[in-house]
């Protein structure tokens, strides 16, 4: 059997929940396909986690990688085609706020993701799931997992399927922010479900 390392996020800014946390905890250990999940959930710290992220890789050894975020009003399951080399945007949950800053001084100015995105898009929609490509990761910690990771592959002249995925906020979080699109926790668990199964 394959392993998948699987992450998410714990709750940041002024979300007091990620349904990202709450799926990776849920999958960890679990047979989906062609994979046994290995789920960690990351720290919303941009000195923390990548270098986190990095180090399960190499703990795990795993044949895929899918990495997960939360995109709070987005309305569809969106991989993410791209991470750039940058790191900006609203404080981490110690307080850091970089400005412009590369996340690697000497890496590409980006990196595609390793993922069959198209098809992933196509069975999610299939399954009544919406779902479309995303041409940005943003600036923030997502894009910076996203970027490490695959810079982390290409250095070492890895070919595994690995990359980002934006999920919409769920539920729990539209409870105090009543204008939020919102899914319930567990469609979003059937779409990464969904998604893994599109690996080989």
């Amino acid at each position: 059997m394959k392993k998948l390392l699987l992450t998410g996020f714990e709750p940041f800014l002024n979300f007091a929940f990620n349904p990202t946390e709450s799926i990776v905890e849920y999958l960890d250990g679990r047979t989906i396909g062609n994979y046994t999940i290995h789920g960690v959930v990351l720290p919303v710290d941009f000195n923390r986690s990548a270098e986190e992220l990095i180090t399960h890789y190499y703990h795990i050894n795993p044949e895929a990688v899918i990495t997960l975020g939360m995109a709070a009003h987005r309305k569809r399951i969106t991989p993410e085609r791209v991470a750039i080399n940058i790191k900006d945007g609203a404080p981490d949950n110690d307080g850091y706020v970089p400005e412009d800053e590369p996340i690697q001084e000497d890496g590409a100015d980006a990196y595609f993701s390793k993922l069959p995105i198209k098809n992933i898009v196509t069975c999610l929609r299939e399954k009544g799931i919406p779902a479309a490509i995303s041409n940005t990761a943003g600036t923030y910690l997502c894009n910076n997992v996203m970027y490490s990771l695959l810079h982390e592959l290409h250095q070492n002249e890895k070919t595994i399927p690995a990359g980002f995925v934006h999920i919409p906020a769920s539920f729990e979080i539209a409870m105090d922010e009543p204008e939020m699109p919102a899914w319930p926790l567990s469609t979003l668990q059937e779409g990464i479900e969904t998604m893994i199964q599109t690996l080989e």
